[in-house]
């Protein structure tokens, strides 16, 4: 059998494409593109002369199946995004789905990505993080999404188009507050910009300058801390033995109920036992 090689393309500069990738992208029997318009320029730059292929959103079922074909014949295929690296946010995952299902092997030529791109210089935590892409059109559907995001502790990462860019930060402050985000637009390019502020502050300029290029917005996370506080308040609004009462129904012994109440509550054990002892 043939082989499926993910081949990651610079996401502006040019000059963000490994050796490797124009290698493979030059030995393989066919390339997969999103947009053959768009990949013909990056290819014509690398002097790539290997067939191309339509593969985008529209047609990536029937089409996988017949680029599985092609390689269960023993013809190797890569397939190219527009820009970054396939499989993430695009159609490449149905491939690589039908791949494994054929016992087709897979692997990801590593590079460009705008999401690693916006994180590795948003001035925010990286260690852990979230990626949610472009949010969905369906509105039920972003409601429920953003608000999953209300807790989320993780660095938050979300694409967005600049003529949504505003609605979509002032749904982000609805939802889940006025966090501090980063917004980087035109990664790798000449007018490459990122800008360290919160909600409130970015739609007060962008409602004055006028939003241009793709950005990648990178939202701090919610602090393990105030997600506490905010606990701890809803508990305080119950009684001791309302509290009890509600572990004790889960089958939670006397003992180790007192234990949790009083770490909810931020006081000792002997506090809780003192008030359930006098009433």
């Amino acid at each position: 059998m043939g082989m499926l090689y993910l081949c990651a393309t610079p996401i502006g500069n040019l000059e963000d494409i490994t050796y490797r990738v124009v290698r493979i992208l030059n030995e393989v029997d066919i390339i997969g593109a999103e947009d053959t318009r768009n990949s013909i320029k990056l290819l014509n730059h690398f002097n790539i002369k290997t067939p191309m292929t339509s593969y985008h959103e529209h047609n990536k079922v029937e089409k996988a199946k017949y680029l599985v074909k092609q390689m269960q014949e023993g013809k190797n295929v890569a397939i190219i995004t527009d820009a970054g690296t396939p499989g993430i946010s695009d159609p490449g995952e149905e491939l690589v789905r039908q791949c494994y299902e054929a016992g087709i092997q897979v692997t990801s030529l590593p590079g460009a990505a705008a999401c690693i791109t916006a994180l590795t210089m948003s001035g925010l935590p990286t260690r852990r993080f979230a990626f949610e892409a472009f949010l969905p059109s369906d509105k039920k559907e972003k409601a429920r999404i953003l608000e999953e995001l209300k807790n989320e502790t993780r660095t938050i990462i979300i694409y967005e188009a600049p003529h949504r860019l505003i609605k979509t930060l002032e749904e982000l402050k609805n939802t889940i507050g006025n966090r501090r985000v980063t917004l980087c637009k035109e990664l790798t390019k000449r007018y490459e910009n990122a800008m360290l502020t919160t909600f409130e502050e970015a739609i007060e300029y962008y409602e004055e300058n006028e939003p241009k290029g793709e950005f990648v917005l990178v939202i701090e996370g919610r602090s393990h801390e105030e997600i506490d506080e905010e606990n701890k308040q809803e508990w305080l609004a119950m009684t001791v033995e309302e509290h009890m009462e509600f572990y004790e129904k889960q089958g939670i012994s006397h003992k180790d109920a007192m234990k949790m109440v009083a770490k909810d509550r931020g006081v000792s054990k002997r506090d809780i036992y003192a008030q359930i002892d006098v009433k």
